[in-house]
């Protein structure tokens, strides 16, 4: 609980955690903001970490002169990038091993030509729009993977997809971040943020759980 109750108090008093970054490791805050960038989206292990609440307030920081915005954005473009095609790969590597147990009542090869089948039809916008959805966009690069979606047509949609995520919240949080009613309540638009970010996800799950039992023939992967 004490864990729980530290990680609920770093997200929503990023601003003063993120300060505290840049004035203790300076010109490291790159380094440090990078790789949660790239883990956050990179590794299907870690997608607890701040996304688009970080960028925000790093962003609103920026603007007091404490980090140079473009090259924070460049960083961070190149990190969801990176971290996108990294987490592509693994999910290609590993994805035929993953779903290779033909016994299995969700992991199984059908359920793996259907996501590919599923890409191949709705790929693009699934990439793009999930760079807006936590949690969803750390798992929909390892998918396409696992569906093996055709590589160059992803690297397209991950490419516009980071350079639009990363610029949206971070020239956001350096253009109004700083504004007196967004700064003197930045911790209530921070939990803002959050709620908008996993709502999407919400309505999702609460539609499929009553529709599944409202049409319990009905079978949708995942």
């Amino acid at each position: 609980m004490e864990l729980l109750a530290t990680f609920i108090d770093i997200i929503l008093h990023l601003d003063k955690h993120l300060i505290w970054l840049v004035q203790n490791y300076g010109n490291w805050i790159y380094l440090i903001l990078f790789l949660i960038i790239f883990c956050e989206t990179g590794l299907v292990v870690t997608p607890f970490l701040p996304g688009d609440s970080l960028l925000f307030v790093a962003g609103a920081i920026a603007a007091s002169g404490a980090m140079d915005v473009q090259w924070l954005a460049a960083l961070l473009m190149l990190a969801a990038f990176t971290g996108d095609n990294t987490n592509y790969w693994i999910g290609r590597y590993f994805g035929p091993r993953i779903f290779s147990r033909a016994d299995s009542r969700l992991l199984n090869r059908a359920h793996l030509e259907k996501t590919h089948r599923f890409y191949e039809k709705h790929g693009g916008k699934t990439i793009i729009f999930a760079r807006f959805l936590p949690i969803v966009r750390t798992f929909a690069p390892f998918v396409a993977g696992v569906g093996r979606m055709v590589y160059p047509h992803f690297v397209a949609f991950s490419a516009f997809g980071s350079v639009f995520w990363i610029s949206f919240f971070v020239f956001g949080g350096f253009y109004f971040g700083n504004v007196p009613i967004v700064k003197n309540n930045l911790t209530f638009f921070i939990l803002g943020i959050v709620i908008l970010s996993i709502l999407p996800g919400i309505i999702q799950f609460i539609r499929s759980r009553f529709g599944n039992r409202a049409n319990p023939e009905r079978q949708d992967i995942v």
